[in-house]
């Protein structure tokens, strides 16, 4: 008997708890209880291992950032456009626009009343920037040339480069050798040359034998008393024979074969 009070009663005792749960469940409201409820459980507490404290004045320990590899050169920043005068532009009102180059494909233009800038023009990527203010309309181009027109006048049209022409082939010019042949006072003879590489004098004997020529580098030779030279005269060269043997007396040629000039000298007494 005295065993089944006590099972009775801590029935009753466990039925009564269960219902003051659920009671007290029941009074509080819906969005408190999810409000109130941990997202994540509390991990279990095993009998003779204490949770570590948790001083609340001491900041929380990050991890120390690593060092970058040695050798590693740090990433560079792009640098931002410089904004570079390129030219002022007068404008069909009378008002201006200075251009100003940021990059290969930016433009930038200022359209300016006096001192007062009226507006900016952006042209970037190829794009043409327009603007437009009482009447006057305002083109920046992509390569940076600025158009303007006003209302009832025709719009230009903007002016594109010019294609590189061709280069024609010249022909370089071939001059021509000419050549004449003179009897000297000595019975040689000499072939008066104007060629490709200038003026020269070939002395050969009567059979065609060659015995010396002279140019402008080499004007002069000596054959057997007998003295042969190329003299300039301004622009022309003239041939002289002198004989060395007969006192001095000389014939001066020009290169068409003409003797135009000759001296005599007197005998000696």
């Amino acid at each position: 008997m005295r065993n089944t009070r006590r099972t009775t009663r801590r029935t009753t005792l466990r039925s009564a708890a269960v219902a003051a749960g659920a009671a007290t469940l029941l009074a509080l409201p819906v969005g408190s209880a999810f409000a109130d409820s941990p997202a994540v459980p509390e991990p279990e507490v095993l009998p003779g291992i204490e949770q570590p404290s948790v001083d609340p004045s001491v900041p929380p320990t990050t991890a120390p950032t690593p060092p970058p590899p040695v050798g590693s050169k740090p990433v560079a920043q792009p640098k931002p456009g410089v904004r570079t005068y390129v030219t002022t532009v007068k404008l069909a009102d009378g008002s201006v626009a200075k251009v100003y180059r940021i990059s290969s494909n930016h433009y930038e233009a200022d359209i300016l009343a006096g001192s007062t800038k009226l507006d900016t023009l952006v042209s970037k990527g190829g794009a043409a920037s327009y603007g437009q203010s009482n009447g006057l309309h305002v083109v920046l181009q992509p390569n940076g040339t600025v158009t303007s027109w006003m209302d009832g006048s025709p719009k230009p049209k903007p002016k594109s480069k010019p294609e590189p022409q061709p280069q024609r082939y010249v022909k370089p010019e071939i001059r021509k050798e000419s050549s004449v042949r003179i009897a000297l006072p000595d019975w040689r003879v000499a072939k008066l040359v104007d060629g490709t590489h200038g003026k020269r004098a070939e002395i050969s004997r009567p059979d065609g034998r060659l015995l010396a020529v002279i140019d402008p580098e080499r004007p002069s030779t000596y054959q057997d008393g007998w003295t042969y030279k190329l003299v300039r005269d301004g622009k022309r060269v003239k041939f002289v024979v002198i004989d060395g043997k007969g006192g001095g007396n000389s014939w001066v040629y020009d290169f068409n074969g003409r003797l135009i000039e000759k001296y005599t000298v007197a005998p000696a007494r």
